[in-house]
């Protein structure tokens, strides 16, 4: 056995970014459980000593991938706005779609991001709404607000139907669920429609 260490072959400059990548590769491979400095300096081929170079003990890798999984799925979202017709409806149809995506894609990543408890400006900022992927969902909602009202409250509503499919997706409660996919827009479609005049 070699007592040979691993040869550093990263630059400074992306040390830090090939460590949050190896810590998502494990992530998705197998579970929060899976996630480790180490396993995370072996997989970038570096010491591991590296990492703490980078990270605050492995609760900063974790603020670091949940990071880079925010802007991952903020991504995700526009992409799909950005494949169909855009009008507002179909650009929230299409946010809203890739934010099921992601969560179908990379439940592991969407469960690290939405189950975060660490104190984080990363979490402040989103329960605040001023975080990059709420400003995302803010933003096509934004058309659909009645006037007058909190904005929040049909932010809110969005999310948490979006959010609560997502959810059961990922436990398999309705199996693949692709199926429901269009009943979950006609219940979105009723959220943002106008109230009916009385």
């Amino acid at each position: 056995m070699s007592s040979e260490k691993p040869k550093d072959r990263h630059h400074h400059g992306n040390l830090r970014a090939a460590l949050i990548e190896a810590g998502i590769e494990l992530l998705t491979e197998g579970g929060l459980d899976a996630l480790s400095l180490r396993k995370c300096a072996a997989r970038a081929g570096v010491s591991h000593a590296a990492p703490a170079h980078h990270f605050d003990g492995l609760d900063g890798l974790r603020v670091a991938i949940a990071e880079a999984g925010f802007d991952r799925f903020r991504a995700r979202m526009l992409d799909f706005a950005d494949r169909g017709p855009q009008t507002p409806r179909d650009r929230l149809f299409g946010i809203c779609l890739g934010y099921l995506a992601f969560a179908r894609e990379d439940p592991a990543l969407y469960d690290l991001i939405f189950s975060f408890r660490a104190n984080s400006r990363l979490i402040a900022d989103l329960q605040e709404g001023s975080a990059p992927s709420y400003m995302v969902l803010r933003d096509s909602c934004a058309p659909f607000q009645p006037p007058g009202a909190d904005p929040v409250i049909l932010e809110t509503q969005v999310w948490s139907l979006v959010h609560g499919y997502a959810m059961l997706i990922l436990t398999g409660r309705f199996g693949d669920m692709r199926a429901l996919d269009d009943d979950f827009l006609s219940v979105l479609d009723r959220i943002i429609a106008p109230p009916l005049s009385p």
